[in-house]
C-alpha cells in the first residue's frame, strides 16, 4: 500500500477578533445625551430602529434605522438622540490587530441590506446565549448554561460581518466604476450627436435652448460637458465650427469674403470680420494675406 503525501493548505484569516469588550442592546430615551468618549479598541454601532446622532472627529452622522457606524480605536465619538425620534441600537465592541481593519479608517458608515442585517440579528443571538441579556460593559462573563459553541459563533458572526462590510464596500465601488464608464460612453455620444448637428447647421442662428430640446438634456449639464471636453461653452464651439468652415472657403479662394459672410449666415461683414479675430487673432483680410503670402513664398522657393 502506497501512501500518500498530502499538502496541507494554510487558511487565510484576514479578520481575526482577539477579545471582546461590549455587547449591548440599548433602547434610548427621546432625550438621550452623552458627553462623548474615546477608547482604544473598535466599536460597532447598528441602528435597528428610530434615529441617531453622532458626532466624531471628523463629521457628525444623522444615523436611521439600518446603518452601522464604526468607531476605530481612539476615534472620538458623541451619540445623542435628535428630539424626535428615539433610537434602539446594539453596540459591539472589541480588539482587533488585523491590518485588514484599517479599511474601516476611511469606510465608517454603512447602510445594511437583507444578508448583514440577517448577520447582525445572529450576532445578538449568540451575544444573548453566551453573556446573557445585560452584560456589563468590559465585564463580560460566559454564562453557565451557554449552549456549545455559542462564544465561538458570536465572535465568528462579527468577524462574518466585518468582511461583508468590507465587500459590499467593494461590490458598490465596482457599480459606481461602471455606472461612470456606461455615464461616459453615453455623455460621449450625446456630445457627438451634437457637434454633428452643429456641423449640419452652420448657417443661421443656433441657439443653446434649440440644443436642449433638440436632445432632451438640461442646460447646465450640456454647458458642463462642452466645459470638459472642448474647455469653451456649447455655442462658442459652434462659433469655432463657423470660423473652421470660414477659414476652409478662404483657403478654396472660390468666394469672396462678403460672399462667405453670408454663406455661413452672418448678418454683416463687419460682425464675421470681428467673430473671425476673435476666434483667429487677425481678420480674414489679414489671413487671406497670410496664405497668399505663404503661397507665393512655396512657389519661389
Amino acid at each position: 500500500m502506497v501512501r500518500m503525501t498530502l499538502q496541507r493548505y494554510p487558511i487565510a484569516r484576514d479578520i481575526v477578533i482577539d477579545k471582546v469588550i461590549s455587547c449591548h442592546y440599548f433602547e434610548l430615551a427621546i432625550n438621550y445625551w452623552h458627553r462623548g468618549e474615546r477608547h482604544d479598541f473598535w466599536e460597532l454601532v447598528y441602528i435597528d430602529r428610530g434615529e441617531l446622532r453622532v458626532s466624531t472627529d471628523s463629521r457628525d452622522y444623522e444615523l436611521k434605522q439600518g446603518d452601522l457606524l464604526v468607531y476605530e480605536p481612539n476615534e472620538f465619538h458623541r451619540p445623542s438622540s435628535n428630539g424626535k425620534i428615539a433610537a434602539n441600537m446594539y453596540i459591539v465592541s472589541f480588539e482587533c490587530s488585523s491590518p485588514a481593519l484599517r479599511f474601516f479608517a476611511d469606510n465608517k458608515l454603512f447602510h445594511l441590506g437583507n444578508e448583514e442585517i440577517a448577520t447582525v440579528s445572529l450576532i445578538m443571538k449568540e451575544g444573548w446565549n453566551t453573556f446573557g441579556p445585560n452584560p456589563v460593559a468590559g465585564k463580560l462573563a460566559r454564562q453557565s448554561d451557554s449552549p456549545f459553541g455559542s462564544e465561538q459563533l458570536f465572535v465568528s458572526y462579527t468577524e462574518m460581518l466585518l468582511l461583508q462590510l468590507m465587500r459590499k464596500a467593494d461590490v458598490l465601488k465596482e457599480k459606481k466604476q461602471r455606472a461612470s464608464v456606461v455615464k461616459g460612453k453615453q455623455e460621449s455620444g450625446l456630445i457627438d450627436k451634437v457637434t454633428a448637428h452643429m456641423k449640419d447647421n452652420l448657417v443661421g442662428n443656433l441657439t443653446l435652448a434649440h440644443l436642449c430640446e433638440t436632445f432632451s438634456v438640461g442646460r447646465t449639464h450640456l454647458s458642463m460637458l462642452f466645459k470638459a471636453k472642448f474647455d469653451c461653452g456649447v455655442l462658442e464651439y459652434w462659433n469655432r465650427l463657423k470660423i473652421d468652415k470660414a477659414k476652409e472657403h478662404i483657403r478654396q479662394n472660390n468666394n469672396n469674403l462678403t460672399e462667405i459672410s453670408e454663406m455661413l449666415g452672418y448678418n454683416s461683414l463687419h460682425y464675421f470680420s470681428r467673430q473671425f479675430k476673435k476666434t483667429t487673432g487677425m481678420t480674414p483680410s489679414e489671413y487671406a494675406k497670410v496664405l497668399r503670402e505663404r503661397l507665393f513664398k512655396q512657389i519661389t522657393d
